[in-house]
């Protein structure tokens, strides 16, 4: 498939790694530029491109930025892609850590995801936020193997969730299905399944534990 990752910090990356690997036709972009790309395209074979051009022709599009970067996308970025694309938000809102506060989030109640889905104008899908960027290249095992690691995977566009979900069974982990975008609270930081390295039975398991109170290090400092 023809892919674009938006983002190439740890887990945008070590995607890009792993899907290269597998035969994909990835395109890679951040905000500094292709130029800064140069490393990761000669290692991988993968194209750096702009954040407007990351998208183009793509059936999969892996945005993975910053919360409070989502913002600053360029409008349309996604106008360009193939028809049907599935867009995978890996984001996480941190904002004590890097953010700040975002009222929309804070205020309004929406979950992180779906405030990217507002911004971006398109749905998406929300999976690989709770991973540990290494495990993507470290932890893949084959179907079946009892020590395969299930993602959970959240979203409202159900042929979109299928792609991502069998792409991600491409990469070597099972999923789980967290529900629609309105559910994506239980995977989001400060849940049980947040950074949780098991399978589908624990990580179900820890999705149905999963309370919407944000805990304390991960609510924005009062207005």
């Amino acid at each position: 498939m023809k892919i674009g990752i938006i983002g190439a910090g740890n887990i945008g990356g070590n995607l890009t790694r792993r899907l290269t690997a597998l035969g994909h036709d990835v395109a890679v972009a951040n905000s500094r530029g292709p130029e800064t790309l140069t490393a990761l395209a000669e290692e991988t074979g993968a194209t750096p491109v702009t954040v407007g051009e990351a998208a183009r022709g793509a059936e999969i599009v892996v945005v993975t930025v910053p919360l409070k970067a989502v913002p600053d996308l360029p409008s349309g970025f996604l106008d360009g892609a193939a028809d049907g694309v599935a867009v995978i938000d890996t984001g996480n809102y941190y904002p004590r850590q890097r953010d700040g506060r975002i009222a929309g989030i804070e205020d309004d109640g929406l979950t992180e995801s779906r405030w990217t889905e507002r911004h971006i104008g398109h749905p998406v899908i929300k999976a690989f936020n709770g991973t540990f960027a290494q495990d993507i290249l470290d932890r893949p095992l084959p179907v079946g193997d009892p020590g395969r690691m299930a993602l959970p995977v959240a979203g409202d566009d159900e042929v979109a969730k299928r792609t991502v979900r069998d792409l991600i069974d491409a990469l070597g982990f099972d999923t789980v299905d967290a529900g629609g975008l309105d559910a994506s609270w239980r995977q989001q930081p400060g849940t049980p399944v947040y950074g949780l390295r098991d399978g589908v039975e624990g990580v179900t398991k820890a999705l149905a534990e999963a309370s919407p109170e944000r805990t304390p290090e991960f609510r924005g400092q009062a207005l």
